[in-house]
């Protein structure tokens, strides 16, 4: 993935944490999404988050796949353990890295149509098997990096840059999440940095699982024809000296509402999406209640954000169900990872 390397220059009285170390040294590459993109809302949140928790930048990984939304990982803590992988298929990577080392910190970020839609068998499984690792999905409802398809998040009626109208089912990961008994599951909005970065931390300390969709707007191709400031009606209306395209900058969309409330967000395109923030005393533990909660507000037509449901049951995390070792498998000697033939053998013929 292409980026831009920042300076490392910081003002002396910036403020540090437990560390010692500044936002700064949580910082990654200089972004090169479209200005205005939610996806760097997002990034500026998990850079708070992490530092605000003191993680040891070399204790962090960062895993992503395919799509605007895994570029997000160049952008945030230069200094952790990165591995971008195949398109749909991080959630696998996460677990043989996890597996083999569970003294890490893992953080993977995928997009809808890299989780949602090739991806979602691994997604799936990351789940079932309890992976102790925050999933952030950076929800834009399109295929981004190949002009704006209709990703498996888009919801029935929204038109294409084309016009056209999305006429199936959504996939909704907070659902899906709740429906696969995920631990911890929360939604988002890349513009209310407020409540994203508490949920994120909270995420990052959960025992296992954690889920956060966060609703990002892409600022590209959420124009559509018959908007007045979509590319083509420009071309049409005026004259240009040469055939170019062209991504205006937008502003960072941002909100600030109380728990409880709901609110109407207008987006770039002049289309509107309705969020509704969690009350405080909302039963976080109940998956039932939250299942049906979320099903009949987005029938409604709103978005729920806030921390939907939590569960800590140790017991059921990857590595206490498979009763893995302590040490991570890079610092065993070969002795104990090889018990030699004579074991091989006698593990094998329980197979039989």
């Amino acid at each position: 993935m292409t980026s831009i390397t920042k300076p490392k220059i910081a003002h002396p009285s910036l403020p540090r944490n437990e560390l010692g170390l500044t936002r700064r040294d949580y910082e990654g590459g200089m972004s090169t999404l479209c200005a205005g993109c939610g996806h760097d809302s997002i990034t500026a949140a998990i850079t708070e988050a992490v530092w605000g928790l003191s993680l040891r930048p070399e204790n962090l990984v960062k895993l992503s796949g395919i799509g605007c939304s895994s570029k997000t990982t160049a952008y945030f803590v230069s200094g952790a353990h990165g591995f971008n992988g195949v398109h749909g298929r991080m959630p696998s990577i996460a677990t043989g890295a996890n597996a083999a080392n569970h003294s890490l910190t893992y953080i993977g970020v995928s997009g809808d149509g890299d989780s949602l839609s090739i991806g979602l068998g691994q997604l799936a499984h990351a789940i079932r098997r309890n992976v102790n690792m925050l999933y952030v999905i950076e929800n834009n409802g399109v295929y981004g990096l190949t002009k704006g398809q209709f990703s498996a998040s888009a919801d029935v009626g929204t038109k294409s840059k084309k016009g056209d109208a999305n006429v199936q089912t959504p996939v909704d990961p907070a659902l899906l999440a709740l429906s696969l008994g995920a631990g911890f599951v929360a939604r988002g909005f890349s513009g209310d940095k407020k409540q994203l970065v508490p949920l994120i931390q909270a995420g990052l300390r959960h025992p296992g699982f954690a889920l956060i969709d966060v609703m990002s707007p892409c600022v590209t191709f959420n124009d559509h024809e018959g908007s007045t400031k979509s590319y083509a009606y420009t071309r049409e209306h005026y004259h240009a000296a040469v055939e170019a395209d062209y991504v205006p900058r937008a502003e960072t969309i941002a909100v600030d509402y109380a728990e409880g409330e709901a609110l109407v967000v207008p987006l770039h395109d002049g289309s509107e999406v309705r969020l509704r923030k969690l009350e405080l005393e909302f039963d976080t533990a109940d998956r039932a209640k939250a299942y049906s909660y979320i099903d009949a507000k987005l029938a409604e037509g709103e978005y729920v954000t806030g921390l939907i449901h939590e569960v800590e049951a140790p017991e059921h995390e990857l590595h206490a169900v498979n009763r893995t070792a302590a040490a991570p498998l890079n610092t065993m000697p070969f002795e104990r990872l090889n018990p030699g033939r004579a074991t091989l053998a006698k593990l094998m013929a329980r197979y039989r």
